[in-house]
């Protein structure tokens, strides 16, 4: 049976996606085309708010080993609807969905799903003009790694990196936000369905405790002005910080404390899967 949680969230798969880290210099990561270097800087120090609030990769990845938690692909977005996603705010959304699918699902060992949700991220990211991040020297990396997890994870990882500075240097930071909203939002509504599925405190206190990341994620999409297509995601995300708010007041945890939280993120993905 599934153990009581200390820092568990499903959605903390996703930080390492965006992490500004790596070690490759910008201008490589954006191939040989010439790019305007963006005046904007803002968004990515608060892109990197939002990671520091979210625990380690190791630290999910040892947390579903030891409390041998279940995949569940009923939680996750239907590969199906890959093709239906036609706005720019769509897909930036979805590739951020499936992007977190992807991460779910490799750290669960679910190799063909990973490689389904993979060719999904490949889709809409030529889609939006950044598919030289997802080449195929990256698939045969993947492949030669799908023992391994954490390389897997790690393959990704440098992908959506090339994926954030491909975007900021074609000076589109609000696209690149738009996708880590849709991780983060993928990641509390996998997390929110699986805290239903085993009511554990553990797991709802990890959720709650999420408020501040939600919170940085909040004044990442404000500062860097969103088109009014996109108005609605800033909007649900602010409705969802107050039932956060009322929450963090309780004392006793079960999964009735996190209902609000749990109906909005659902309400939101819905409207974000089903465009």
């Amino acid at each position: 049976m599934i153990k009581v949680f200390q820092k568990f969230v499903v959605l903390l798969f996703m930080p390492i996606l965006f992490s500004c880290g790596g070690g490759e210099k910008a201008e490589e990561l954006i191939s040989e085309e010439e790019h305007t270097k963006p005046t904007f800087e803002e968004s990515k120090f608060n892109a990197q708010n939002v990671f520091n609030t979210l625990p380690d990769r190791q630290v999910v990845l040892k947390l579903i080993d030891e409390n041998q938690l279940e995949y569940n692909p009923d939680h996750l977005n239907n590969p199906a609807m890959v093709k239906q996603y036609a706005t720019e705010l769509d897909k930036a959304l979805n590739l951020g969905i499936y992007g977190s699918d992807l991460s779910i699902s490799s750290s669960f060992n679910q190799t063909q799903e990973s490689i389904v949700f993979l060719k999904c991220v490949n889709v809409l990211a030529g889609n939006l003009g950044v598919n030289s991040a997802f080449d195929q020297k990256m698939f045969e990396r993947i492949e030669a790694n799908n023992n391994n997890k954490d390389s897997v994870l790690e393959i990704v990882t440098e992908a959506f990196r090339k994926v954030d500075e491909i975007l900021k240097y074609n000076n589109r930071p609000a696209t690149s936000a738009i996708i880590l909203a849709g991780c983060w939002i993928e990641g509390l509504y996998v997390s929110s369905k699986m805290a239903a599925d085993v009511n554990q405190s553990g797991i709802i206190k990890a959720i709650i405790s999420q408020r501040e990341s939600l919170n940085n994620l909040i004044v990442m999409l404000e500062s860097v002005k969103l088109e009014e297509g996109s108005q609605f995601v800033l909007t649900d995300l602010k409705n969802l910080y107050k039932a956060f708010e009322i929450a963090e007041t309780t004392t006793k945890y079960d999964k009735a404390v996190i209902a609000e939280i749990s109906k909005l993120i659902a309400e939101l993905r819905t409207k974000i899967t089903k465009s």
